[in-house]
């Protein structure tokens, strides 16, 4: 070993033997993992308003094997809808009053389902930092609610995105 020492080594003054110089020639960059594409979770409900669904599908994607437990992902899931289940069907009656009302209001009685649309945007957003406070950002993952364009037309949804956080190299130094 002391020999193997000594060859990575080299002397820069013959006079001075405390100062030594190591060869690092032979050391390859680190490697930097990338994170993978994040999972988009599409609505699967009947309704949409504004582009929020009233439920979220709840099969088990793939991408999330040996990350979570298909438990964990499908309560977290059943939270979000349970959010979406409790307001969706006041959204509806205020669209439905508010496009029986829209000739005589000149559009403004669309306001409160906008609003109220808004609100429970808010709603969901709060339960995925919830989620992600308590499991999520440990586990390496971050969820949010984003807007997606449809594949099949220029619609946008909203859609719930799971992205993987790339791990903080520790040990590597500055």
């Amino acid at each position: 070993m002391a020999e193997s020492l000594a060859d990575s080594m080299s002397i820069v003054d013959d006079n001075d033997p405390d100062i030594l110089m190591y060869d690092l020639s032979d050391q390859s960059p680190p490697v930097v993992d990338s994170a993978p594409e994040p999972i988009v979770i599409r609505g699967s409900g009947h309704v949409t308003i504004f582009g929020l669904n009233n439920s979220f599908e709840s099969a088990f994607p793939p991408g999330l094997s040996g990350k979570v437990a298909p438990e964990e992902f499908t309560a977290s899931i059943e939270r979000i809808n349970a959010v979406l289940k409790k307001g969706m069907p006041l959204n509806v009656k205020w669209l439905i009053c508010g496009c029986l009302c829209c000739c005589c209001t000149l559009g403004c009685s669309l306001w409160p389902v906008i609003c109220l649309n808004k609100r429970m945007k808010l709603s969901v957003e709060k339960a995925l930092d919830w989620e992600n406070s308590h499991l999520y950002h440990k586990l390496q993952l971050h969820w949010k609610l984003s807007r997606q364009k449809c594949s099949n037309s220029n619609m946008t949804e909203y859609a719930l995105v799971v992205q993987f956080i790339p791990k903080t190299p520790i040990f590597r130094p500055d």
